[in-house]
C-alpha cells in the first residue's frame, strides 16, 4: 500500500487576472485554513501558489485571507495566461515541494489548467467539486478486502454532483499524490482577512522546457458582458417551471426588493429566461441573502447552485416538494396565488414609512 511521508500541506492555486486574484482563489484559501485547523494533528500548512507577472506584492494578501506560505512564480511569460507555460510551472512547483493536496478553482482557466497538470504527473483529480473535508479512520472496500487509509496521509474526500446531477458522490484518490480538485465560485464560505498574520514568502523559478511559446496571441479582446452578474446579486427571486406562466409578477417582485430574477434550467431550455441567469450545476453557483424560490421543485441539480444562501424562501403548490427541506420558511400554493399578495404587502410597508 502506498505511503506518502514526503507529501503534506494544503496547497491552492490563487488564479489571478492583470495582478488581480481572484476571488475563488480565496475561498479556497479560506477553506483549507478551516480543513488544517480541524486536523492540527497533521501539521499541515494552507500554502497559497501565485503565477504571473509582478504578482509578488498580492503575496500578503493571500496570507491575510489564510495562508501560512505563499510560492510566488514571477515570470512574464506568465502575464497572460498560456496552457503551455503555467503548465509547465505548476508541474514542477508541484514536483519540488510535494503537497498532499492542491485545489483549483473550477473557473475557465481551472479548467484547463488542472486536468493538464495531473496528466503530466499522473495524479488524480476530482473535478467541480461542492465538498471537501479531511478524512480520518477511513476505510476503503476493495477486491482484497477493506483497506483502512492511515490518518497521517490525510486522504482529502471530495464530494461532486453524478449521474446528471441525480446523486453526490465523493472521490478518493488513496493511491497518487497530491489529491487534485477543482471546485466552483461560492461554494466555500470567505473568510474576512486578517491584515495583521504573518506568512512565509518563497520564490520559485522553473526551468522551462521549451522557451518559445507555441500559441502566440496576438491580441485580447475584453468581452461585452451582457446583462447583470447575478453571483453578485444579495437578492434573487428565482424562477422555475412552476413560475413560467407568472414571470411578470417575479420580475416585479424582484424590482420592489432591489433584486434580480434568477431561473432554473427548466425555466431556460423553455425558451422564458436567459442562459446566463441560470441557477444550479449547470449554471452558476449564487449565495445572495435571500433566495426566493418561485415554482421550483428543488431537484439536488438546482439546490447545487443556492443552498448556501442566506435565507431562502419557498413557493410551491406541492406541500411535498423538496426545496421545503432546505428552505427557511415556505408558503404551499401556486405563484400566480402567493405573489400578489407578496407584493401587496411589500407594497403596503414601503407606503407606510
Amino acid at each position: 500500500m502506498a505511503t506518502f511521508p514526503d507529501y503534506k500541506d494544503i496547497y491552492v492555486f490563487v488564479e489571478q487576472k492583470n495582478s488581480q486574484p481572484a476571488e475563488v482563489g480565496y475561498e479556497l484559501i479560506s477553506k483549507a485554513r478551516e480543513l488544517v485547523d480541524g486536523s492540527p494533528e497533521l501539521g499541515y500548512k494552507v500554502v497559497g501558489v501565485l503565477l504571473g507577472e509582478n504578482v509578488k506584492e498580492k503575496a500578503k494578501d493571500v496570507i491575510a485571507h489564510g495562508a501560512d506560505k505563499v510560492i510566488v512564480i514571477d515570470d512574464p511569460k506568465l502575464k497572460d495566461y498560456s496552457t503551455q507555460f503555467y503548465t509547465d510551472a505548476l508541474t514542477q512547483l508541484i514536483e519540488e515541494f510535494k503537497p498532499s493536496s492542491l485545489l483549483t478553482g473550477a473557473t475557465v482557466l481551472g479548467r484547463d489548467l488542472a486536468p493538464r497538470v495531473a496528466a503530466r504527473i499522473n495524479a488524480g483529480l476530482t473535478a467541480d467539486a461542492t465538498a471537501i473535508e479531511i478524512g480520518k479512520d477511513v476505510k476503503l472496500n476493495s477486491r482484497n478486502g477493506v483497506r483502512e487509509i492511515p490518518n497521517e496521509d490525510a486522504l482529502l474526500l471530495v464530494t461532486r454532483p453524478t449521474f446528471g446531477g441525480n446523486l453526490f458522490g465523493t472521490i478518493v484518490c488513496p493511491d497518487t499524490r497530491p489529491q487534485m480538485a477543482t471546485i466552483r465560485p461560492k461554494v466555500f464560505d470567505l473568510a474576512k482577512p486578517d491584515p495583521n498574520r504573518t506568512g512565509e514568502v518563497v520564490e520559485f523559478a522553473p526551468k522551462w522546457t521549451e522557451e518559445t511559446p507555441l500559441v502566440v496571441v496576438e491580441g485580447i479582446l475584453p468581452k461585452e458582458v451582457a446583462g447583470v452578474d447575478i453571483t453578485k446579486c444579495e437578492i434573487l427571486v428565482g424562477a422555475g417551471r412552476g413560475a413560467e406562466g407568472a414571470l411578470d409578477l417575479v420580475e416585479e417582485l424582484a424590482s420592489l426588493l432591489g433584486g434580480e430574477v434568477a431561473a432554473t434550467r427548466a425555466a431556460v431550455e423553455d425558451g422564458f429566461i436567459a442562459k446566463e441567469r441560470q441557477v444550479g450545476q449547470t449554471g452558476k453557483t449564487v449565495r445572495p441573502s435571500l433566495y426566493i424560490a418561485c415554482g421550483i421543485s428543488g431537484a439536488v441539480q438546482h439546490v447545487a447552485g443556492m443552498e448556501k444562501s442566506d435565507y431562502i424562501i419557498a413557493i410551491n403548490r406541492d406541500p411535498e416538494a423538496e426545496i421545503f427541506k432546505i428552505a427557511n420558511q415556505g408558503y404551499v400554493g401556486t405563484v400566480e396565488s402567493v405573489l400578489p399578495a407578496l407584493i401587496a404587502e411589500i407594497k403596503n410597508i414601503k407606503a407606510s414609512r
